[in-house]
């Protein structure tokens, strides 16, 4: 990945005219969270799905806790209500290499990620609804199956740029007629 990387970094120095090195468009962080609020009581079945998020993105991830109670969502003040990883280098790139080229692809009837997931920073939020579609998820051991919500957080403002480099890295976008 790192060679596809510096090939598109030559790319779009050139479909730019970028002359600053520094403003090159660049992967800053890949986000992964997933929302655990159903099972937050259930002490066995949050371990799993930290656990299975630690073998899907290679890094331990951090629970996030309520910072206020709502009793209208039976919420209480320090109760966890999330699961996260922020992946920088390495990890970023060797992650969104096996997303692009091992786990969209396993997506049934899937024809591409949709062009407007971009928000107004150049960041790019893609939204999967089944974690076991990662091939290091162990079916047999899979309890309950959960979402994950992936953020692409690139250094440019331009979605225009963002979406090209996510193009040059093998981001399948889907096609419009």
């Amino acid at each position: 990945m790192e060679e596809k990387y510096k090939e598109a970094t030559k790319v779009l120095i050139d479909e730019f005219g970028i002359r600053n090195k520094m403003a090159v468009p660049r992967i800053v962080k890949v986000v992964v969270n997933s929302g655990v609020g159903s099972i937050s009581k259930n002490k066995e079945m949050l371990d799993a799905v930290v656990k299975d998020m630690a073998l899907i993105t290679g890094q331990k991830p951090s629970v996030r806790k309520s910072k206020v109670s709502v009793s209208a969502f039976d919420l209480r003040k320090g109760q966890p209500v999330g699961i996260k990883v922020t992946l920088r280098g390495n990890r970023a790139l060797s992650f969104l290499e096996k997303l692009f080229s091992v786990v969209l692809p396993r997506l049934n009837d899937f024809r591409g990620v949709p062009v407007d997931s971009f928000d107004r920073d150049g960041n790019y939020t893609l939204g999967l609804s089944d974690h076991t579609i990662f091939p290091e998820v162990d079916l047999s051991k899979v309890t309950k199956p959960f979402g994950l919500e992936i953020t692409i957080v690139t250094s440019t403002k331009d979605k225009e740029r963002s979406k090209r480099l996510l193009e040059l890295l093998g981001m399948p976008f889907e096609r419009k007629n």
